[in-house]
């Protein structure tokens, strides 16, 4: 209980000053860890760059590393390499988690909405709730094309086709509900897991260049010295010799850090769907929730994962740009009741079976030629010497 009351007024701030008062290889070792939340310093690139022992010796006195601009350049580019790796899945299962609570919303209300309406056109109660309970296990397919088949024949009428494609919505829309609250609930325990992953010892290695027994001494020695730090700032009270420490402190430091602002990555088409206008277009759909259930999880997969063949799949060219513009569509979406109604009305209307009127033709006589036709005819027909309309075509 004395723990909990110490870390409950734990901060970011207190965080980010606790490491600051760290020494230098300390400060780089918890912000390696904590990437993904953290940023180095240009002054601790240098300290890292002349930390790392020359790989040309193995043995006897290590020479001092000579730092040069190239060295400086290739520590830059892995250390952004492995931030943007961490904070493009952080916001990754974050931005899922939003499209997805987004997308049980909108079929939960599609779904009532789609009640209501079959109980204004005299659907019983009792019988809108036996439907419920049987969208699990209906099969939409069949039943659409029977309707279809149906209303082909003139063997029911428009009311009657519109309820039928009522109840097949309701339906839909429930599983769709279902299918989007189970996703979220995986989604909830990945972001989950995200927000706890730090970076591993031999990614951390791999950044710094410094041995494995090296880092690990290192590491445990700096976070032994954080967490005495800590626990000093949030009790008031320098901790003893004796005293354990606690890996509470170390959640704790990681539920505090989830809560920060995530930050938002730019990003540009990476060639899902093959074009730009037909991926908003689809997205459009999606967010509507107009997308077959067939093709529903296909598609999803590939704005998370990439998984679609049409995606390019290079880690680097791989980007969030599909989450991001669905969660802004969801947004720009209306979700009143009238505006649901409307969406689910034009879905269920039938197929009219009058033919289209034809376009009526233009019954006026051939009209004259202007001058620009002329000229154009002119330089085609070609004219002799004598200015005559030339035969030889």
């Amino acid at each position: 209980m004395a723990h909990a009351l110490a870390t409950s007024s734990l901060t970011a701030e207190m965080i980010e000053e606790v490491i600051a008062n760290l020494p230098i290889q300390g400060r780089i070792i918890l912000r390696l860890l904590l990437i993904q939340y953290l940023d180095i310093t240009h002054e601790e690139i240098l300290y890292m760059v002349s930390d790392r022992p020359d790989p040309r010796c193995v043995s006897g006195k290590k020479p001092v590393t000579t730092m040069t601009q190239e060295s400086i350049t290739a520590m830059i580019e892995r250390r952004n390499e492995y931030r943007r790796r961490a904070r493009l899945r952080r916001e990754r299962t974050w931005l899922q988690c939003v499209a997805l609570n987004n997308q049980a919303r909108m079929a939960s209300a599609l779904a009532t909405r789609a009640a209501a309406l079959l109980a204004a056109r005299g659907v019983s109660p009792e019988t809108i709730e036996q439907l419920t309970a049987q969208a699990r296990s209906a099969v939409p397919s069949t039943t659409l094309r029977l309707l279809e088949e149906r209303w082909d024949n003139n063997e029911i009428s428009a009311e009657e086709y519109q309820k039928h494609r009522l109840v097949v919505e309701l339906q839909t829309q429930l599983r769709f509900a279902e299918r989007f609250k189970k996703r979220l609930d995986l989604a909830q325990r990945e972001q989950h897991t995200s927000d706890r992953t730090t970076l591993a010892d031999h990614e951390i290695g791999h950044i710094w260049g410094i041995p494995a027994g090296t880092l690990a001494a290192r590491k445990v020695k700096f976070l032994a010295q954080y967490l005495t730090a800590l626990q000093t700032k949030c009790s008031g009270a320098a901790a003893g010799p004796d005293h354990n420490l606690s890996l509470d402190l170390w959640k704790e430091t990681l539920q505090v850090l989830a809560r920060t602002p995530i930050e938002r990555s730019i990003a540009t088409y990476d060639g899902l769907e093959q074009t730009e206008s037909a991926l908003l277009e689809k997205l459009t759909a999606y967010a509507m929730i107009r997308i077959p259930e067939a093709t529903e999880t296909k598609f999803w997969n590939s704005l998370v994962y990439g998984a679609s063949s049409n995606a390019m799949h290079s880690e680097t060219t791989r980007t969030l740009f599909g989450l991001q513009r669905l969660v802004s569509i969801q947004k720009d979406m209306d979700a009143g009741d009238e505006a649901l109604d409307e969406e689910l009305l034009k879905r269920t209307t039938p197929v009219s079976k009058e033919p289209e009127p034809l376009a009526t033709q233009n019954q006026t006589g051939p009209h004259e030629l202007t001058e620009l036709q002329q000229h154009i005819l002119h330089n085609f027909l070609g004219e002799d010497v004598s200015g005559r309309a030339s035969d030889k075509w």
